[in-house]
């Protein structure tokens, strides 16, 4: 705290942001704020404003129109992900791709085959 020659207590060193948050105005304003906020979490939610925002979330999401499907690879016996386009009915992606799987796969057998034929 500093104090000028006329005693007084001078807060010009103190910054706007500190000065606001400790004056008991700003308190007070903090405290009104902290109730509107309370009344607007106690509104209850129409089931149309729910339905509007779900329309609006769908409307949203029209254009993109993809599916996701989960597929189990034959030989391996795990599963991968294809993303298909739901208006046309093609395969997008595929996660991880089916060809690297079906490498693995060819690799695993001739790995086996070697393995099985030393022993």
């Amino acid at each position: 705290m500093v104090v000028n020659k006329v005693g007084v207590q001078d807060t010009s060193f103190i910054p706007h942001s500190i000065k606001s948050v400790t004056s008991p105005a700003a308190l007070q304003s903090d405290s009104k704020e902290n109730e509107t906020a309370l009344k607007e979490e106690n509104k209850v939610v129409s089931k149309e404003q729910i339905e509007q925002v779900v329309d609006k979330m769908n409307d949203f999401l029209e254009p993109v129109r993809r599916n996701v499907k989960f597929v189990m690879h034959e030989k391996l016996e795990k599963y991968y992900v294809t993303v298909v386009d739901a208006d046309k009915d093609e395969v997008i992606r595929e996660i991880p791709p089916k060809k690297m799987l079906d490498m693995y796969a060819e690799m695993a057998d001739f790995m086996g085959l070697l393995i099985n034929k030393k022993v």
